[in-house]
């Protein structure tokens, strides 16, 4: 990963960011990586009925998402909130490692706004975060 910063984005980012992920080194890279954007606050958690929970209480702008998570999957917290975001309350990403799976299918038709294949560059997040909350 290069972390030289190559620009920032043209207009400083800000919002509620809620990363549901169970592997702490995706959680501190994706931390460590959004240190940079003082706009943004992140909330983390590992599971994903927690994430359920956070995301209708907290009302986060984006939710990035793995969708391998070892209570629930990424796919049935889309489920969850169905509701949510077909109302635009928030947008959901989905990470993954998987290139492609019916998975992903599955959660884009419940209203997943894009998904992005780990590993994430610096990058790959200031640029889609970008879109993803300006089309907030």
């Amino acid at each position: 990963m290069n972390a030289v910063n190559q620009g920032a984005p043209a207009k400083p980012m800000h919002g509620k960011v809620l990363y549901i992920e169970d592997e702490p080194v995706h959680l501190e890279l994706i931390e460590v990586m959004l240190a940079g954007s003082p706009g943004i606050t992140l909330i983390k958690t590992t599971t994903g009925r927690e994430g359920v929970r956070l995301a209708q209480t907290e009302l986060p702008d984006v939710i990035l998402l793995d969708l391998h998570l070892p209570d629930i999957s990424g796919l049935e917290v889309v489920r969850s909130l169905s509701e949510q975001i077909a109302k635009r309350q928030f947008r959901v990403v989905l990470l993954t490692g998987d290139s492609f799976s019916i998975d992903i299918v599955k959660a884009m038709s419940l209203g997943a706004a894009e998904y992005w294949i780990k590993p994430i560059t610096l990058e790959r997040l200031e640029s889609g975060l970008a879109r993803v909350l300006q089309a907030r």
